[in-house]
């Protein structure tokens, strides 16, 4: 309850460490907080002469508030909600900052009021060159942490709005998958639920799968899924608020309403994925999305 009525949240304030403290004022190297819930010691006037990027996930406050909208539990849905009004009003704390690396423009665009030195830095990720198969799968994936309410949501909205309406294999792949979601996927022999599968396992699934279905009702930042399946897997389909200013649109097929996406996996079905398909991903391997350049932008404003 205490932490509840507390002003700052929960996820700044349980990353109040003296051990970590005590290491940043060990030396005067500048320091790297990585998303605003590890920015406790920001305005610390201890610090008030040190070089401070932060490097922002997403938009933290919007975040919370989708995922308020997407819960069900009362209780859970209480606490996003309080928790993003309270990630909004931490924000102003970025000023301190002595620059911030944001992962997308349009949070590069939000952020520019809280500093003026905002820069855009995409996501880092484990995939430095291409790893996909050509031809054609037999499959359709969706995979993402089920525990999620956001993830929930969309697996539902996949298994009672798509693969219910078409025979074909349809495997959803995550950690603690709701009840919910169990008893949907039960109802449809063609559709399979891969539980609490390891990172290795999950790409894989990315590779072996035909298409990539990836829909979210969040647009913040920058969801590492899919740049794993666009480094990892054959054609992607996703809809509007998954790329919406990541500059991913052109390697992605973007489709919105349940009919557009059906209709869509259809021909893909029919397709074989190229090797023309494949270098036109090359692109990212050396454009904003790789790695390497990513930290030259981020070392040129240490």
């Amino acid at each position: 309850m205490f932490q509840f009525l507390n002003s700052t949240p929960y996820i700044i304030k349980s990353r109040n460490s003296k051990e970590l403290i005590n290491n940043l004022l060990a030396d005067k190297h500048p320091i790297l907080m990585e998303g605003l819930h590890c920015c406790y010691y920001l305005d610390d006037k201890r610090l008030a002469d040190r070089k401070i990027i932060v490097r922002t996930h997403n938009i933290e406050q919007v975040y919370y508030r989708k995922l308020s909208q997407a819960e069900t539990n009362p209780l859970k849905k209480i606490y996003f909600a309080r928790a993003a009004s309270k990630l909004e009003n931490f924000e102003k704390k970025l000023s301190n900052a002595s620059a911030i690396a944001a992962i997308s423009a349009p949070d590069t665009e939000y952020y520019l009021c809280y500093h003026p030195k905002t820069v855009t830095v995409s996501a880092f990720h484990p995939d430095n060159k291409l790893n996909i198969n050509q031809g054609k799968g037999d499959f359709v994936l969706y995979h993402g942490n089920l525990s999620v309410g956001e993830n929930n949501l969309a697996a539902l909205f996949l298994v009672k709005e798509i693969f219910s309406k078409i025979d074909i294999p349809f495997i959803i792949a995550g950690s603690n998958p709701s009840a919910e979601l169990n008893a949907e996927v039960a109802k449809h022999e063609h559709i399979q639920l891969r539980d609490n599968y390891s990172t290795v396992q999950i790409t894989e699934l990315i590779r072996m799968a035909h298409i990539n279905l990836l829909p979210t009702f969040q647009s913040t930042g920058i969801k590492l899924k899919l740049l794993s399946a666009l480094h990892n897997g054959k054609f992607c389909l996703v809809n509007s608020p998954m790329v919406i200013g990541t500059g991913l649109e052109k390697f992605c097929i973007i489709r919105d309403s349940p009919q557009e996406i059906i209709s869509e996996i259809i021909t893909l079905m029919k397709q074989a994925f190229t090797e023309d398909e494949i270098k036109m991903r090359t692109e990212l391997l050396s454009g904003d999305f790789s790695n390497s350049v990513n930290a030259d932008r981020l070392i040129l404003i240490l």
